[in-house]
């Protein structure tokens, strides 16, 4: 059996190995030609997985160790036998973490205090339901805007996207989708964008496309945190100039979301190959605690990694994919010991 595997799959070799022979590619160059002698296709988000990629190949399985969907063409998959597992929430705590590490940030270099801000969280999936179990520990009121999700519990706990974008601070968490009863291609644009003002804090942390940019480039806000653009790597300059943050779409980058993703992907092939799991492979992060000493939350979760980094970085735009595919080591909350309490993650959820 060989297996072609994103060269950015965490772990590619230690985790998929006993599958067979593993070739890697950077997403970006892994195409129909390097597939033609493959049975096995494991991705992440670079890989444009249709029928000009796969036709005339043997591919039986596509993994990808992702959350989002938007790369890969299901349809086309199911048609053709193709057997497909995503990782779909591997990285919802690590986005949750890095839209708190932004809150806290702001906070302080803005001078207000969280449990006093509103936050309209858009999309209550993943993310959302982590990033509301947090906000919620740190004071704050959350306003919760999910279609989807009302419409199969009713609407007890949600709001309208309008009254979600009347909060202090909006950020959005859903998934891109141009059809179906809620498409979220411009979710925010010109029909609603004029509810944003220039006391708003604008953040999108799920895909480029959500937002307009063409209008959000002219939209006077109080501060935007953008880690999602559309036409990455050809970032919007006159965006990235201006926001507090503006990161190359790496916050679910944490090397317990890329494990994870990973993992889940194993799993899902053990399963289609009908092998059993060796039980090592879930042990491999196995980091020793850090003692954190500070004692406040803005400066505990810049000790622990500092997106500030990050923003930096693409002040060269021209270092996005670069820096995204090799991107620095990170750890979630959970392998640190700290003297500030931080928000805990919600067990039920996990």
């Amino acid at each position: 059996m060989k297996l072609m595997i994103d060269d950015a799959v965490w772990g590619f070799n230690k985790i998929f190995s006993e599958f067979g022979e593993v070739v890697t590619l950077p997403g970006r160059e892994i195409n129909r030609e390097s597939l033609l002698d493959c049975d096995m296709l494991i991705v992440r988000s670079r890989t444009q997985v249709n029928q000009e990629l796969l036709e005339g190949t043997k591919i039986s399985f596509v993994g990808s160790t992702v959350a989002g969907l938007d790369h890969i063409d299901e349809s086309y998959l199911y048609k053709n036998n193709i057997a497909f597992s995503s990782a779909q929430g591997c990285n919802a705590n690590a986005v949750a973490e890095y839209v708190i590490s932004a809150l806290a940030n702001l906070a302080h270099d803005y001078c207000f205090k969280l449990a006093e801000k509103s936050l309209g969280i858009i999309g209550v999936g993943n993310v959302g339901r982590r990033l509301d179990f947090k906000a919620k520990q740190l004071g704050m009121t959350t306003l919760l805007n999910d279609p989807p999700r009302e419409e199969k519990e009713g609407a007890d706990g949600f709001v309208s996207i309008e009254n979600a974008l009347s909060a202090d601070i909006v950020t959005f968490h859903t998934p891109l989708t141009n059809n179906g009863p809620y498409p979220t291609h411009n979710l925010l644009g010109s029909q609603n964008f004029n509810l944003i003002t220039q006391d708003t804090i604008l953040i999108n942390a799920a895909r480029g496309g959500i937002i307009d940019e063409a209008i959000w480039e002219t939209i006077n806000t109080k501060a935007n945190i953008i880690d999602c653009w559309e036409n990455e790597p050809n970032i919007n300059p006159t965006l990235q100039k201006s926001a507090y943050w503006s990161t190359p779409h790496i916050a679910g980058h944490s090397i317990d979301a890329k494990f994870m993703g990973s993992f889940m992907i194993y799993k899902e092939l053990c399963k289609f190959i009908q092998k059993p799991m060796n039980s090592e492979i879930e042990t491999l992060i196995n980091r020793e605690s850090m003692v954190i000493e500070e004692k406040t939350l803005h400066a505990t979760l810049n000790s622990i990694y500092s997106f500030k980094d990050d923003d930096e970085v693409i002040s060269d735009i021209s270092k996005f994919e670069d820096y995204r595919r090799n991107y620095p080591e990170r750890f979630e909350w959970h392998h640190f010991k700290t003297q500030f309490d931080l928000p805990r993650k919600n067990i039920n959820q996990y």
